[in-house]
């Protein structure tokens, strides 16, 4: 499945940016549920409008002529979320007529060779719309009138805006195929680029001691001889309060996270001298929540003092703190020695390939019968689950739906049971598993 197109909302200050951003994201579109344990800068949000999906990024003002720090350093993030972007919204005020500055943001919005849109914002009434017409002195095609604040305009705004992205995939089907995509993630200076250079075994990724050195995600494909990658190495991800420039480093993240969505395989990086700390598991809860299969790195193990079972009771402390991704195995390395780095992609190999297991409807339901046997399904108020039967639906991550007589009954622990059983039966290490449960009606009965 393709990765959500990126939509980053600029322009020059006040014009109504983040007024549209608040707007869509509560009232117009619908936003993909957080997951537990991971926080999101509102900055950007994915969202959907028919059966379009994608992600929406706000942006500072550009303000072209300006010499202030915090000015310039809004400039810059600009900047930044456009050359990430897969389509640009480009606002002005339709109160204050075509400026100055709108004439230069236009200039390097066509340096980009990206879509754009042009949208005026702040045309109130119906009456007003023809306001927008001198804005086809920007060069920058056809004006889109549009209120933010009273809602005016953005069907049409959207409808247009969906014409330029990519077909959405409504097979649900995940593109097969093709080499293995490989995400690098994790806090800044926990040895990424130094990961990365260890495998493609060169100096591809400059490396430094300096946190957030990285700022791009690096695309670099390369071959073992057996299989064909695509390695991404990834800018860090770092806790706000040591973020020197906390929103250039968001525009960062955006860059991370576009990497995680289209990668196959997450390798995320621990430092062995600092475990587990909260960033880190805000990182591991979105690789978990976009459904990648993922190889959990213990990095700088060369570093750390050593005794008989050290190992054994950091790989506990490890599951403890990331409790959700405890299918995921764990590898100790050092980048910078080499220490059990050939291992890596051997386990990179084997969970992707995990991750597009199929198992079919018969051997599927046989394996239910099995856990069934073993614990029946939960009852409440005198009426018990019952699992008529189950199929998969889709893999990258591997999804089956139950057909019950009541979805309702079924109780959190029972289907954590059974995704136990099911990763016990099947090769399914290093993928999530997603399990829906579906009321059917008795009568229809079960199906093969």
């Amino acid at each position: 499945m393709a990765a959500k197109p990126i939509i980053a909302v600029v322009g020059r200050p006040n014009v109504g940016k983040s007024t549209f951003f608040n707007k869509m994201v509560g009232a117009r579109v619908s936003i993909v549920e957080d997951t537990p344990g991971v926080t999101r800068d509102r900055v950007y949000a994915d969202a959907s409008w028919q059966n379009y999906e994608f992600t929406l990024v706000d942006t500072g003002g550009i303000d072209p002529y300006s010499d202030d720090p915090l000015l310039k350093q809004m400039r810059r993030q600009a900047e930044i979320a456009v050359e990430t972007a897969d389509l640009i919204l480009f606002f002005v005020d339709g109160k204050d007529g075509v400026t100055g500055p709108d004439y230069e943001v236009a200039d390097m919005l066509r340096r980009t060779q990206r879509p754009v849109m042009l949208v005026v914002n702040k045309i109130d009434t119906p009456l007003r719309e023809m306001d927008k017409a001198e804005f086809y002195a920007l060069g920058m095609g056809e004006p889109y009138a549009i209120s933010s604040v009273n809602l005016l305009g953005l069907g049409d705004l959207l409808e247009e805006m969906c014409k330029l992205l990519p077909e959405p995939d409504l097979s649900g089907e995940p593109e097969e195929g093709g080499p293995i995509s490989i995400a690098v993630v994790g806090r800044p200076n926990v040895g990424k680029s130094s990961l990365v250079n260890r495998i493609l075994k060169e100096e591809r990724v400059m490396v430094s001691d300096i946190a957030g050195t990285t700022r791009d995600a690096i695309d670099t494909p390369f071959t073992d001889g057996e299989d064909e990658f695509v390695i991404i190495d990834t800018a860090g991800i770092r806790k706000r309060s040591r973020i020197e420039d906390a929103s250039l480093e968001r525009y960062s993240v955006i860059r991370s996270l576009a990497a995680i969505r289209r990668c196959d395989v997450a390798l995320m990086l621990i430092d062995a001298q600092d475990g587990v700390t909260e960033q880190d598991s805000k990182i591991a809860g979105y690789v978990h929540e976009e459904g990648k299969a993922c190889v959990l790195i213990i990095n700088k193990w060369d570093a750390l003092e050593k005794s008989t079972g050290t190992m054994e009771k950091f790989a506990q402390k490890v599951r403890a703190d990331l409790k959700f991704l405890d299918y995921a195995p764990m590898l100790f390395i050092s980048a910078k020695t080499g220490q059990r780095v050939v291992r890596v992609l051997e386990e990179v190999r084997r969970v992707s390939a995990n991750a597009s297991h199929r198992v079919t409807t018969g051997v599927l339901n046989d394996a239910l019968h099995d856990a069934m046997s073993v614990t029946p399904p939960p009852s409440q108020n005198g009426r018990r689950l019952r699992i008529y039967y189950a199929t998969q639906q889709t893999i990258k991550p591997p999804t089956f739906i139950l057909f019950v007589n009541d979805k309702n009954l079924m109780h959190f622990a029972y289907e954590r049971y059974l995704e136990n059983h099911l990763r016990k039966t099947f090769p399914l290490e290093g993928t999530p598993i997603r399990i829906w449960t579906r009321t059917r009606k008795e009568k229809e009965g079960p199906q093969p």
